[in-house]
């Protein structure tokens, strides 16, 4: 009995001995986190402390994060006071008060507004939107980290709606946008839009970012007769465009500016899918002119075209219901001709896009530069004739 109980008495002394032991090692060699650190987020001694983690699952930093961070602190917002001259009335006046219709007074305003940009290179030049700095008095350019710099419009292409804005005396270190090809885009891949949609108003000056595909490439929008600008060759894109995002970068999954976010097709004012960007390549062209000779020079054809009616088809002999536009005046040694066109040709198309008005005629010309070629389709006497032109400077 005393043996047995001896025996037993030990065994359990070893058993709650090992007991001890185990729970020692779990507690220090857990194979599963404790409870309370489900929500603890990934220990700084797994990342890379230079953030070049790839792992998705880890950091989250997909391609549209990578591009997003590579391009966001290059773009600006751009704040503006616009000068308008408005007919005003002079209270308590009595000549106004006889003669307002006859003698009107006409008064200054000044409008804020604002819009978007991104830098381009270190010496401060800035792409944004012609409509966006349009009758500019004064200009402040903000930066994500919060710097301002005064700035001036160094140039623009008020036809295609393109401006190249320059900070004065800009630091040394600012951020700079990669540009990359707008001739090789993909329909459906990525595009990012950033900007700055209602700019300060919203009291943080980092940008915001929206995601679609590119929807379509070389879209062009009529213009009403009463619209300034003259779009053509545009990338269409379902990334949400808002108020405030005209003259920011559309991004490609590279972190490459293929675009600047011009303006949207809505109805209640809201992104409803269909953005348009004026393609980056169009954009580096003007900014070529602009810095090589301080301005985009104004092309010159030498030529001027009239809409075929029938009385004019009746005095040149032309075929009915011919479709074209008609050349009613050729200037002496103009680049029209040098090429050998004549008075009476039917414009048929211009780079091959069919011509079918005087406005699609000059639409056709938009955003093209001094040394440009450009290819006339004619009809003369019954042939087709290609004709290739070269732009001069307007004198």
């Amino acid at each position: 009995m005393k043996a047995d109980w001896f025996l037993r008495s030990v065994g359990g002394l070893i058993l709650l001995l090992v007991l001890a032991l185990g729970g020692y090692y779990w507690g220090q060699h857990p194979s599963h986190p404790p409870k309370e650190s489900f929500w603890v987020t990934t220990p700084a001694a797994h990342a890379d402390p230079a953030g070049a983690v790839d792992d998705i699952s880890t950091t989250r930093r997909n391609a549209i994060v990578k591009a997003a961070r590579l391009v966001s602190p290059a773009v600006v917002t751009v704040n503006v006071i616009q000068t308008q001259v408005v007919r005003g009335y002079r209270p308590n006046s009595l000549f106004d008060w006889f003669f307002y219709d006859y003698a009107p007074f006409y008064a200054e305003r000044q409008i804020p507004s604002l819009g978007s940009g991104f830098i381009i290179n270190d010496q401060g030049y800035i792409l944004t939107n012609d409509h966006v700095v349009e009758n500019a008095s004064k200009i402040t350019i903000s930066l994500p980290d919060g710097r301002e710099f005064p700035a001036e419009v160094a140039g623009a292409d008020a036809g295609f709606d393109l401006a190249l804005v320059k900070i004065k005396d800009p630091p040394h270190d600012l951020p700079v946008a990669p540009l990359g090809d707008s001739d090789d885009l993909i329909i459906g891949e990525w595009a990012i839009a950033i900007g700055n949609p209602f700019g300060s108003l919203i009291e943080d000056p980092n940008p915001t970012v929206t995601v679609g595909v590119i929807s379509a490439v070389k879209r062009m929008v009529k213009s009403s007769r009463n619209q300034k600008y003259q779009y053509r060759d545009l990338i269409q894109t379902d990334a949400a465009i808002n108020p405030g995002n005209s003259g920011g970068p559309l991004v490609n999954a590279n972190g490459q500016v293929i675009g600047i976010n011009s303006f949207i097709f809505t109805e209640s004012g809201g992104s409803v899918g269909m953005g348009f960007a004026i393609p980056i390549n169009a954009a580096k062209r003007m900014v070529e002119e602009v810095i090589r000779y301080g301005k985009v020079r104004d092309i010159w054809v030498g030529l001027y075209v009239r809409a075929i009616t029938p009385m004019l088809a009746q005095v040149f002999g032309l075929p009915p219901n011919m479709k074209g536009v008609l050349i009613s005046t050729i200037e002496r040694d103009g680049p029209a001709d040098k090429a050998g066109l004549e008075v009476g040709d039917v414009i048929q198309s211009i780079n091959n896009t069919t011509i079918t008005s005087p406005q699609e005629a000059e639409r056709q010309l938009v955003g093209l530069r001094v040394g440009d070629v450009v290819k006339f389709g004619i009809w003369r006497e019954g042939r087709e004739l290609q004709i290739q032109l070269v732009l001069e400077e307007r004198k």
